[in-house]
């Protein structure tokens, strides 16, 4: 998401365009304020980056306007008019008038007259010092001999004595009264906003980052803070920090007092001794006036800076903060005014609220923003320009490009960098070029990525960080830091600094339930190419080898070392073709290995004894295991994680020398156990983790009294287990279980009652179908007992156990009370499923009810105390969603249906709810605060007249097709509600015979009348075809009150119709808020094609359009029928934040509001 190139060929600033040589035409009379105010205005205007064109010279009284007058000002944007004493005294100031109210007429030119000691009365109706001047060219023409000369001058006098009418009535600036340098500072903002003119540098053109840049321009605009706002924006180098910053603040510096974009602070400061002087010298120089004092002290310098700024509303951007020395030199510990807004780009998210002015007594307001990589879509254009000069792909270079893609992962430094280097190489340069980086990074690129790993303050961060890169990426975080802690790393400080970083990132699994360390590609190569550097050529000299090839060469040939301390082999990622003789390894080849600590050895033949097995091994992983028991002589004192997924292991047993019969049909089913030792009865103290998933030959789990450390056992997908042997009761450290798609589990509701700490419990897929769920009484001093036969079990008293079938599959399941984290997906559970009451599950944060048959919310999730997630993807039978309780933080729902039969959701808007289009309805369908659709037939008669939306005649019983995410529905006449807007589709080609003022084509402009009732909405109405076809694309309508520089863009819910006849009626009404629409404004209203489209539909023929205004009633209704509609937040004349893209311009999608699933 961010940089393309920057256009400082181009353009100096984003303002001059190939249409436009300049952004303001001076007008003036040199007389009067050509070295005073005119000269300070033009200053100001240039300063600001605002392209002026002023005239050097004087013009005599009678002398024809120059040419190039007339060109600046046909070239210009804007004209400001200094209406001066002696200005009409002057023909060619007169000239220019005409000139230029000509323009504004004809091209939509800005005019900007600034009275400057004159009466605009005085200049209406030529009086005062324009009475006289215009008496003396009266004369002038009188006495002109020559009648040709004075029928041009009578002509002339004419235009004139217009153009001085109409240049007063039109909304300019007095200078009367006021102090001339707050008149120039309010005119030079209000071209900048009204001409939407860049800073002074080149402004960045980016691609991929819209929500990006609508965030910050979101958090720029906020006013609710009465302190600082801070803006921490975050990412790992080169990701494009500095090109967003840059691009915000070229738009908006202009709207406060002062502002200063300062760059690059970090390498200025490394490179010179004392280079924070130079900065705080030019952040000084920026937000004052130059001052000639030179001053050589840090503290001096900053508190200059505060005092600078203290009494001004601020814009301030700092450039790569890298110390929090560097951000108190610059901000210092001192309040700032009250408005100000500071952004801070930096890889150390942990520095902004570490700094000294967080420590004042107004506390900053701090928010941090992690920009993330390109689209694959956009990496592949960021690829093409640099690589090509172009847009599209080459011929033949589809794959390389794809995989040159694929390894930069969105990063635009690594795109333009290695585009450039590319660039005019055949394919197979390329094709070489990529197999070296994939075994080193270009310098370039590591040296920008190193940056963050040099900074880290500590040893144990960095080696944390090497360990992470090898062997860690997409592991659960909670799994790592416990097996990395019994490596002696600190994991608690050193995984918050990388994530501070940006070295390393967290993401939630919602599958697994759980949080996944992850880690941009080119990163971890960093990482693992610090590793390489260790011992280029002797792989076995390094402290961790994860090249899969390197690490069977090294076992292969049984060169181990003790400088080894992790080690990955999957034999699935090696060519067999390319090893030679066996791939079979023996166990002694790791013997020499006496510092091993990490092993990862996954569909590995591997034989022998494992007696010299590595002693210190804190993590053994062997997916694919071929025995059918652990080895009896296999080191496990030291292990803290052992997993064994995927394996061919029939039974774990920590053994028992005369194990505990098992009952009678178990053991038929299992046949007999297989136990880790055979003899000896040995605890093992330091397993923390217990991995069998996928085991599917898996029959019993056993010896749990063993394992008094245990805190995590996940079995998922054993579909064959049968028996957990009750023993668990004794894990008193048990914290998370696993028992997912554990179908065949006969003892699991008396299992479940045995564990006292699990805060972390996945039933997902167990087949509870038609079991009943209850709660577990941890206070009850009862407990589930059974003798060798199954008899006589006592239950705890708060909880209400049906008698087991014989067929042992239906039950009850009770819930420990200490659940932090529930998954009950994909358990065939109807709403009757649940009891009426969860509120004892008073610690219960997350739930998971994915992939059952719920028809609505139950209602005993609404009793949960302090939930705050809540999942329901994939339960295609619900109907509504609607008032969970406001202790949730995040809700998803995920329809996998192509006929959804959701009607309604409503939740509190604070809520992060995350949805998916096919969720949504296309009839009879509310998401409350964002859309409501219903039938034409049912709504009211008084919205209806409320709309002025009067006698609409439909015909009876219309349907038609509309086409939502590509999918077509059936359905009849709907209204639709969203942002403020009512609105209709149904064929025809009439529009109602109340849209009175009609354009044909597809737009309209009108000025709104005065009126003695308020302005209520206006109704806008189109009629469109398609000729022989169809399916008619909606077009974006684009509103536009050019008086109040104000603009609506409304992309419609529904993406297309189809209706007999090819012909539809489009019928709107805008509820617009307080001085929106007001009489005297000027309004356009453009239909423009929508860039959605689907389909090969032709695009559409606007017949006509039209519009009618809607004023309230002389006697209103004390009823407001749509008051309703009135409280939503996101609709026009109320919190439009999220929809704006620029000053004054909102874009009315749906997307923009919520970022729905794919």
């Amino acid at each position: 998401m961010v940089m393309l190139h920057e256009i400082s060929e181009e353009a100096s600033s984003s303002s001059s365009t190939h249409r436009h040589g300049y952004d303001v035409f001076l007008s003036f009379r040199g007389l009067d304020t050509r070295h005073s105010f005119t000269n300070h205005l033009y200053n100001a205007l240039m300063h600001a980056n605002i392209n002026t064109f002023l005239d050097d010279e004087e013009i005599e009284t009678g002398e024809d306007l120059k040419p190039e007058l007339e060109s600046a000002i046909k070239a210009s944007r804007a004209s400001v008019i200094v209406l001066s004493t002696n200005y009409a005294t002057s023909t060619w100031c007169l000239d220019e008038l005409v000139l230029i109210l000509e323009q504004h007429m004809k091209s939509n030119h800005l005019v900007i007259p600034i009275f400057y000691h004159v009466e605009p009365t005085n200049v209406r109706k030529q009086q005062s010092s324009f009475g006289d001047a215009m008496a003396k060219h009266r004369q002038r023409m009188e006495a002109e001999t020559d009648a040709n000369k004075r029928s041009n001058l009578a002509q002339k006098m004419d235009q004139w004595n217009k153009a001085l009418t109409k240049i007063a009535d039109l909304k300019g600036k007095d200078a009367n009264g006021r102090p001339e340098a707050a008149l120039i500072e309010e005119t030079v903002k209000d071209i900048h906003r009204r001409l939407r003119i860049s800073s002074r540098f080149p402004l960045p053109q980016l691609i991929g980052m819209d929500d990006s840049i609508k965030f910050i321009i979101s958090w720029l605009k906020d006013a609710s803070s009465h302190t600082t706002d801070i803006l921490s924006i975050v990412g790992i180098g080169g990701i494009g920090k500095t090109s967003i910053a840059k691009y915000v603040y070229a738009l908006h510096s202009h709207e406060f007092d002062t502002s200063a974009f300062i760059e690059d602070i970090s390498r200025r400061c490394d490179r010179n001794y004392n280079g924070i002087i130079g900065v705080q010298n030019e952040l000084y120089y920026e937000i004052s006036k130059p001052c000639s004092v030179q001053v050589h002290d840090v503290s001096m310098y900053t508190s200059m800076i505060v005092n600078a700024i203290a009494h001004r509303k601020a814009f301030l951007v700092l450039d790569d903060i890298g110390s929090l020395d560097q951000l108190n030199a610059l901000l210092g510990s001192k309040d700032f005014h009250p408005g100000t807004k500071i952004i801070i780009t930096t890889k150390d998210a942990w520095l902004t609220e570490s700094c000294e002015l967080f420590r004042t007594n107004i506390r900053p307001k701090p928010v941090t923003y992690k920009i993330q990589g390109l689209s694959e879509i956009d990496s592949q254009k960021l690829l093409c320009f640099h690589a090509f000069m172009c847009n599209n792909l080459k011929a033949d270079y589809e794959e390389v490009s794809k995989n040159l893609v694929k390894y930069c992962q969105g990063h635009p430094l690594a795109l333009k960098v290695l585009g450039r280097s590319l660039h005019n190489r055949d394919v197979g340069y390329w094709e070489g070029y990529i197999d070296r980086l994939k075994k080193e990074n270009g310098p370039f690129i590591s040296n920008v990525l190193r940056a963050s790993y040099d900074s880290l303050p500590f040893k144990n961060d960095k080696e944390l960080f090497k360990h992470i890169c090898c062997f860690f990426v997409g592991e659960d975080r909670d799994v790592t830091e416990t097996i990395l802690n019994a490596c002696d790393m600190d994991t608690r400080s050193g995984i918050t600094n990388l994530i501070d970083r940006c070295l390393l990132d967290i993401w939630w699994n919602n599958e697994f339930m759980t949080i996944e360390l992850t880690m941009h590609q080119l990163v971890q190569e960093m990482g693992r190419f610090l590793v390489r550097e260790e011992s280029s050529d002797k792989p076995w000299e390094r402290s961790r080898l994860w090249c899969h090839e390197e690490s069977f060469r090294v076992l292969k040939q049984n060169k181990g070392t003790k400088n080894v301390l992790g080690l990955a082999l999957d034999m699935r990622m090696l060519e067999k073709e390319k090893l030679c003789g066996s791939c079979e390894l023996k166990t002694d080849a790791l013997s020499k290995m006496d510092d091993l600590m990490l092993l990862k050895l996954s569909y590995v033949q591997i034989t022998g004894s494992y007696k010299n097995f590595p002693k210190e091994l804190r993590w053994l992983c062997m997916h694919e295991f071929p025995l059918k028991y652990i080895p009896s002589d296999l080191p496990m004192e030291n292990l803290v994680s052992l997993d064994m997924s995927y394996s061919k292991i029939e039974s774990f047993d920590i053994c028992y020398s005369n194990p505990q019969p098992l009952h009678e049909r178990l053991m038929q089913l299992i046949g007999p156990c297989l136990c880790l030792y055979s003899k000896d009865k040995r605890l093992l103290r330091s397993l923390k983790i217990l991995n069998l998933s996928f085991c599917k030959q898996l029959r019993t789990l056993r010896g749990f009294d063993h394992l008094p450390s245990l805190e995590r056992l996940i079995l998922r997908r054993c579909t064959g287990l049968l028996d957990v042997s009750e023993s668990i009761e004794k894990c008193e450290e048990l914290v998370l279980v696993d028992l997912s798609y554990c179908k065949k589990l006969v003892n699991l509701p008396k299992i479940i009652s045995m564990l006292k700490k699990v805060d972390s419990l996945s039933l997902k897929g167990c087949n509870l179908g038609e079991s009943q769920i209850g709660i577990r009484d941890i206070d009850s001093t009862e407990k589930l007992k059974a003798d060798n036969n199954g008899k006589n079990i006592k239950r705890p008293s708060s909880v209400v156990l049906k008698a087991i079938p014989s067929d042992l599959k239906f039950f009850t399941i009770p819930l420990p009370r200490s659940l932090v984290r529930l998954s009950l997906a994909d358990n065939n559970l109807s709403n009757e499923s649940f009891p009426m009451d969860f509120s004892c599950l008073v610690m219960l944060k997350e739930l998971y009810l994915d992939y059952n048959p719920i028809v609505s919310l139950p209602n005993c999730v609404r009793t949960l105390p302090g939930l705050e997630r809540l999942s329901m993807v994939a339960c295609n039978m619900l109907t509504s969603v609607e008032h969970p309780q406001n202790t949730l933080k995040f809700m998803q729902i995920y329809i996998e249906s192509d006929e959804p039969r959701l009607r309604k959701v409503a939740y509190d808007p604070k809520i992060k709810m995350v949805i998916n289009r096919g969720s949504l309805g296309t009839s009879s369908f509310e998401f409350e605060g964002m859309i409501k659709i219903q039938p034409m037939e049912i709504v009211e008669e008084k919205i209806l007249s409320s709309l002025g939306w009067n006698k609409l005649e439909f015909p009876i019983g219309q349907r038609m097709a509309v086409f939502f995410i590509g999918r077509r529905k059936e359905s009849e006449i709907q209204m639709y509600y969203e942002f403020g807007i009512f609105s209709t589709i149904c064929g025809g080609e009439e529009m109602p015979n109340w849209i009175t003022d009609r354009s044909t084509g597809p737009s309209i402009s009108f000025t709104i009348p005065s009126s003695f009732n308020k302005l209520r909405g206006l109704n806008f109405c189109y009629v469109a075809t398609s000729g022989s076809d169809l399916t008619l694309n909606l077009p974006v309508i684009k509103i536009c009150n050019i008086t109040k520089n104000l603009t609506w863009m409304y992309q419609h819910y529904i993406e297309a119709v189809e209706v007999d006849g090819g012909c539809l009626m489009f019928l709107s009404h805008w509820m617009f808020g307080m001085n929106e629409m007001e009489c005297g404004d000027h309004v356009t209203i453009t239909l423009k094609e929508n860039p959605d489209d689907i389909g090969n539909a032709v695009t559409n023929v606007i017949k006509e359009c039209g519009v009618s205004l809607v004023h309230e009633e002389e006697e209103e209704e004390e009823e407001d029928v749509l008051s309703y509609y009135k409280s939503w937040n996101n609709i026009i004349g109320r919190d439009l934040t999220k929809l704006q893209s620029t000053t004054g311009e909102y874009v009315l999608t749906r997307s923009q509001i919520w970022r729905p699933y794919p």
